[in-house]
C-alpha cells in the first residue's frame, strides 16, 4: 500500500476512472461548442448527470455477489413491465412511444434492458451444468430472454435499441459457450431474413435510412443530408480541427443533432484527426480494462457479466462512429459520456459500475480460485 495515498483512493480503478473523467470533460468542452459558447442548455447538465450517475455507480460497486444473483431475475421482469407501461402509457415523441414520465423523471426503460439483459443471462448461464450449455435446452430459454424485450422495443419503434439488446445478449450466449456454428447459422439467416424485414417489419423512415446509407448522395438535401453533414464536418477538420468554438457546421446549424448523435462530428471539425485519436485512445483504455476485469473474474457468473458490460459500451461506441463516418445507417445511437443524454449516461454508468464492482469481487477473491 502507498504511505501517502489513503488505500480507499489508492484501490479505485484509476487505470479507467482517468480516461473516463478526460472524456466526460472533453465532451462537456464539446457540448459547449455546440450550444454557441454557453454551459447552457447541454454541457452543464451533461456535468450533473455524470457527477450523480457516478455516485450510483459507485453504490453499484459496492453490491455483494450473491444480493446480485438474487436481483438478476427480478430486474429482468421488472424492465419488462416498465416497456409493458410504455405501450400503454409510454410518451410519444419524434414519431417514437419510448417514455415514461414519472413526474420529473423521464425513463426510457429500453435503455435499461441492455445492461439488464446481460445480467439476467450472466445469471442464467452460471445456474447451468456445463454440460447443458452447448445444447437446446440452454439456447431456446436464452433466445426467448432476448427475443421478447426485443420485440417490445421494436413496436415501439427503436430499431438502434433492439439491435443493443440482441448484441449484447448475443456475446454473453457465445461467451457462456454455444456452438460457433449456431451462431453461423443464425447470421446466415438473418442475411436471408433481411430483404423480408426491410419490406415487411421496418418503418417507412427505417427504410429511408438504409437506402441512404447505400446512397446518401441521392438525397443529399432530404434523407441524406445528416450523414452528409456529418462528413463534411468530419473532413474539414483535417488535422488538428478549426479550434475550440469555431465550427462552422453545428454554429451555423447545417449538423442536425450535433449535441447528441451527431457529437463527433462537432468535435472533430473543431478538434481533427488529433481530438478524434484522444477519443479513440480513451475509449480503448476504458474497453481494455473492462476486458482485464472480466479475464480475471473467478467464477463464470462474474466473468460473462463483465464481459457484457464491456461489449454493450463497445456496441455505443463502435456503432456510433460507423453512423457518423457514413459506414452504418442512422439508428440513433448517442457516444458514451459524449452525447447530451441522460439515458445514454445511466445505461453506461450501470456498464460502468457493474465492473467496478465486479472488479472489486476479483481483488476481494482468494487466489488461485477459479469455477
Amino acid at each position: 500500500m502507498n504511505p501517502i495515498i489513503p488505500e480507499p483512493i489508492a484501490r479505485q480503478p484509476w487505470q479507467m476512472l482517468i480516461p473516463l473523467f478526460m472524456l466526460v470533460t472533453f465532451g462537456a468542452a464539446v457540448l459547449y461548442s455546440a450550444a454557441g459558447g454557453s454551459m447552457e442548455p447541454f454541457a452543464a447538465s451533461h456535468l450533473v448527470r455524470f457527477a450523480i450517475f457516478l455516485v450510483m455507480a459507485s453504490i453499484i460497486a459496492m453490491c455483494p455477489r450473491e444480493l446480485v444473483k438474487l436481483l438478476a431475475y427480478p430486474a429482468y421482469i421488472g424492465v419488462l413491465l416498465l416497456l409493458l407501461a410504455v405501450e400503454a402509457i409510454g410518451a410519444i415523441g419524434g414519431g417514437s412511444q419510448r417514455w415514461l414520465s414519472l413526474g420529473p423523471l423521464v425513463l426510457q426503460p429500453s435503455e435499461l434492458m441492455k445492461p439488464v439483459i446481460v445480467l439476467a443471462l450472466a445469471r442464467f448461464f452460471d445456474a447451468l451444468p456445463i454440460g447443458m450449455i452447448p445444447t437446446w435446452r440452454s439456447l431456446v430459454p436464452a433466445a426467448g430472454m432476448i427475443g421478447i424485450p426485443m420485440a417490445m422495443v421494436l413496436v415501439q419503434p427503436d430499431l438502434g435499441t433492439a439491435l443493443a439488446i440482441g448484441f449484447g445478449g448475443a456475446v454473453v450466449m457465445l461467451l457462456a459457450g454455444l456452438p460457433m456454428r449456431w451462431f453461423l447459422t443464425g447470421g446466415a439467416l438473418a442475411l436471408i431474413a433481411a430483404p423480408l424485414a426491410y419490406f415487411f417489419a421496418l418503418q417507412d423512415y427505417q427504410q429511408r435510412r438504409v437506402t441512404t446509407f447505400l446512397d446518401p448522395e441521392s438525397d443529399p438535401l432530404g434523407a441524406g443530408y445528416h450523414i452528409t453533414q456529418s462528413k463534411i464536418a468530419i473532413g474539414s477538420g483535417g488535422l488538428f480541427g478549426k479550434g475550440f468554438n469555431n465550427g462552422s457546421q453545428s454554429h451555423l446549424n447545417y449538423l442536425p443533432e450535433p449535441h447528441t448523435d451527431f457529437v463527433f462530428a462537432t468535435m472533430a471539425e473543431e478538434w481533427g484527426l488529433a481530438g478524434g485519436l484522444f477519443v479513440l485512445l480513451a475509449f480503448a483504455l476504458i474497453l481494455r480494462w473492462g476486458m482485464q476485469v472480466a479475464r480475471r473474474a473467478p467464477d463464470r457468473f462474474s466473468r460473462l457479466l463483465a464481459a457484457g458490460m464491456t461489449t454493450t459500451i463497445f456496441f455505443y461506441v463502435a456503432i456510433n462512429l460507423l453512423m457518423v463516418m457514413g459506414l452504418a445507417p442512422v439508428v440513433g445511437i448517442p457516444l458514451p459520456f459524449m452525447s447530451h443524454g441522460g439515458s445514454s449516461m445511466m445505461t453506461n454508468m450501470i456498464c460502468i459500475g457493474t465492473l467496478m464492482m465486479v472488479s472489486r469481487w476479483n481483488r476481494l477473491a482468494p487466489r488461485g480460485r477459479i469455477s
